[in-house]
């Protein structure tokens, strides 16, 4: 993945377009519309924090990795400010430390487009399989290459959705979104709401 310091530096300089001050719509959205109960979850790439201490606020278990220390440290904040229970970590996402049990839930919002651009796409999904306990549901949320924006987040096919997440995971259901309104400007990029299910 990419250097941990240019991402660090980004949260320093506050150059973080995907933060937007509030969980994602779209993960409020999906968790209802799927009634997904609340179980052991992971916030893959989690940054400062807020969907993991939102889901926890859900009931969920919640363990959130970032590989920004000053992400974490806002993210400890913020739940601690919460009055929740979140077990952050430190870690590259694709060399992830020993996070115990598998994970019945998963959440991505923008690490495996990340990830993807930067050539290891297939490795990150492997990644997730080995997390995923049995039957574990995910929601990842992609830039959508029907639409390049600039700026805007890196962007995905379907095609290339489809070949990369479906040896392991079942595609349930995937369908177009925008992403919520960010604290730098006023863009809302289309994206990819992929809910996907564990083939394990």
């Amino acid at each position: 993945m990419a250097d941990g310091q240019h991402w660090d530096n980004r949260y320093r300089q506050g150059n973080t377009p995907w933060e937007t001050g509030h969980p994602s719509t779209e993960l409020q959205r999906t968790l209802a519309e799927e009634k997904i109960q609340p179980c052991r979850a992971i916030d893959l790439g989690c940054g400062s924090g807020r969907h993991a201490v939102w889901l926890a606020q859900q009931g969920f278990e919640v363990v959130g990795i970032d590989i920004s220390p000053t992400a974490i440290e806002r993210a400890r904040q913020l739940a601690s400010a919460a009055g929740v229970q979140v077990d952050f970590f430190v870690a590259d996402i694709l060399h992830p430390p020993d996070l115990g049990q598998p994970f019945d839930f998963f959440f991505d919002r923008g690490s495996y487009h990340v990830v993807r651009r930067d050539g290891f796409g297939k490795e990150y999904v492997g990644i997730v399989h080995k997390l995923a306990g049995p039957k574990a549901t995910g929601l990842v949320l992609t830039g959508n290459a029907r639409e390049k924006s600039e700026p805007g987040p890196p962007v995905v096919t379907e095609e290339e959705l489809r070949a990369d997440w479906s040896n392991h995971f079942e595609i349930i259901r995937l369908r177009e979104f925008r992403f919520d309104k960010n604290l730098m400007d006023d863009s809302r990029p289309l994206g990819w709401s992929m809910l996907v299910r564990h083939r394990q």
